[in-house]
Parts: structure tokens; C-alpha cells; sequence
């Protein structure tokens, strides 16, 4: 049985949504690649921004940033505030370039931030895990990392 297109793009949303909890850049990097690529509808809208020439550029080179910045002990809980609203943030603007792409946008935002909200307590709980059975951190941060990834193609591809 096929998913209504409708349905199938709100899971979407909350998928994109669960990308920003895990890692934040990493969400709206991959729905500028969308964007920019044509296949996320975008112009028109005060997300148009996303499908411009530099935008993927520049959001996938603060997603590796982050990717890199991610591995150092000197780096914040995704649970303290800023870490948290800025997941929230790219959790809802990615959610509602997805929703725009089937015209729903607030249900998209919506999602997008609720996705978040799991990506965040979901990704930390997932990653304790697997650092206490590895006995280290760094191997459940690339696990996070590829999950995170690998998620995100998803939703690009199945845009």
C-alpha cells in the first residue's frame, strides 16, 4: 500500500526534524541541497533563501564543522539551551521546507520541531548508550554521525 503524498511528506518533516536534533547544521544542509537542486519547491516563499546558488555550500560546511567540532570534549550538551533552541530552530525551518514542498508549511514547522525534540533526547539517550557498551564516546559519536547522515539522504531522496 502507498503512503498518500501528503503523509508521506509530513513524515518527512519529523524525520528532517529528528536530522536537527542529532546534528543541527545537518538539516537545513541537506534541504538546501533540495532547494537548490529543484526538487524542494521553494521560490516564493521566505524560504527561498535555502535554493539560492551558496546556501548548501554554506550550511554543508557548518554541518562539517559541526561534525568535527562534535568529537571534543569541550563540547556543550545538546540539552543546554542554546544548543537546544538552535536545534529546535533548524528542526522548524527544515521541517517547513519539507512542508512547503507539499504545501502544508505550519504542520511542517510543526513537526520539524517536534522531530527535534526526539533527535535531541533520543540522540543523547541512543549515544550514552553506546558510549557506556564501547567504553567511549568517539565510536557512538560517528554511529550518531552516520545515523544523522544517512537519515537526511533519506528524506533528500525521497523528496
Amino acid at each position: 500500500m502507498l503512503v498518500p503524498p501528503l503523509v508521506h511528506g509530513l513524515i518527512l518533516a519529523f524525520v528532517i526534524g529528528i536530522v536537527a536534533g542529532l546534528r543541527a547544521m545537518l538539516a537545513p544542509a541537506a534541504v538546501a541541497w533540495a532547494a537548490s537542486k529543484g526538487t524542494l519547491p521553494l521560490q516564493g516563499t521566505w524560504l527561498a533563501f535555502l535554493g539560492y546558488r551558496f546556501t548548501p555550500w554554506i550550511f554543508t560546511l557548518l554541518a562539517a564543522t559541526e561534525l568535527v567540532t562534535d568529537q571534543l570534549p569541550s563540547t556543550p550538551s545538546r540539552k543546554v539551551p542554546p544548543q537546544f533552541v538552535v536545534r529546535l530552530l533548524t528542526g522548524g525551518v527544515s521541517g517547513a521546507a519539507v512542508g512547503y514542498g507539499i504545501g502544508v508549511p505550519l504542520p511542517g514547522i510543526v513537526l520539524g520541531i517536534v522531530g527535534a525534540v526526539f533527535g535531541i533526547y533520543g540522540g543523547s539517550a541512543l549515544r550514552a548508550r553506546l558510549a557506556a557498551t564501547f567504553g567511549s564516546d568517539r565510536p557512538a559519536a560517528l554511529i550518531e554521525d552516520a545515523v544523522a547522515i544517512l537519515l537526511a539522504a533519506l528524506v533528500v531522496l525521497s523528496i
